[in-house]
């Protein structure tokens, strides 16, 4: 598989490269965030939340919605699944890494199932600010060189929280796991066993 810079052209459809805000004190907060040896989500995380940062994430990038900013570390070279939200989702690498990501538009109709054959990598630079737009399917990036990762993510307050009901068993509504986050997972991944969908057809995309 191909791996294109995030700053390619190829990487529009997906989202954008933030430009001009000032991430010198969110990555000395990151640098001491834990690197599990596998991957772990914290949706809200006070330390980054007490950031000047926080209120550009929040009243600029944000448009002033009440927003979470946490982390997502640890040590990955698999696809595994894919996710998407209903809004856009800010990420700052703290870390060199690799994003796959692939089209909302591509999952296909009633099965929602997905063609891992059309996801694509993209390479992010350490200091890298984006913006992934709520269209875009992606999941847990891919430490560089074989190397951990460390991700910021800014999404929209309560994304990620446990459902106040049970899983759908119909529709796209099978696909909701979580507040704001429908999920299709591969076969080979470990998930399914709490009711994800699996769903992703072809290969578990490794990345060396």
């Amino acid at each position: 598989m191909k791996t294109h810079l995030v700053t390619d052209p190829a990487f529009r459809p997906y989202g954008r490269v933030v430009e001009g805000v000032d991430c010198v004190e969110l990555q000395k907060v990151m640098d001491q965030t834990p690197t599990p040896s596998d991957v772990i989500y914290v949706p809200s995380e006070a330390n980054l939340e007490s950031l000047p940062i926080y209120k550009v994430f929040k009243d600029v990038l944000f448009g002033g919605m009440p927003i979470q900013l946490g982390y997502c570390n640890g040590s990955n070279q698999k696809l595994n699944a894919l996710e998407y939200h209903r809004d856009s989702e800010f990420n700052y690498a703290a870390t060199d890494l690799t994003v796959l990501v692939g089209k909302l538009q591509d999952v296909a109709p009633g099965a929602f199932t997905y063609d891992t054959s059309k996801v694509e990598a993209f390479f992010v630079p350490k200091g890298t600010l984006l913006e992934c737009y709520a269209t875009t399917l992606h999941y847990a990036p891919c430490g560089s060189a074989g190397q951990p990762f460390r991700w910021t993510v800014a999404l929209p307050k309560g994304t990620n929280e446990p459902l106040e009901r049970p899983m759908g068993k119909h529709g796209e509504d099978k696909l909701l796991t979580n507040v704001n986050k429908w999920l299709i997972a591969h076969k080979d991944s470990g998930l399914g066993a709490n009711g994800e969908h699996i769903g992703l057809i072809g290969e578990n995309i490794t990345v060396e």
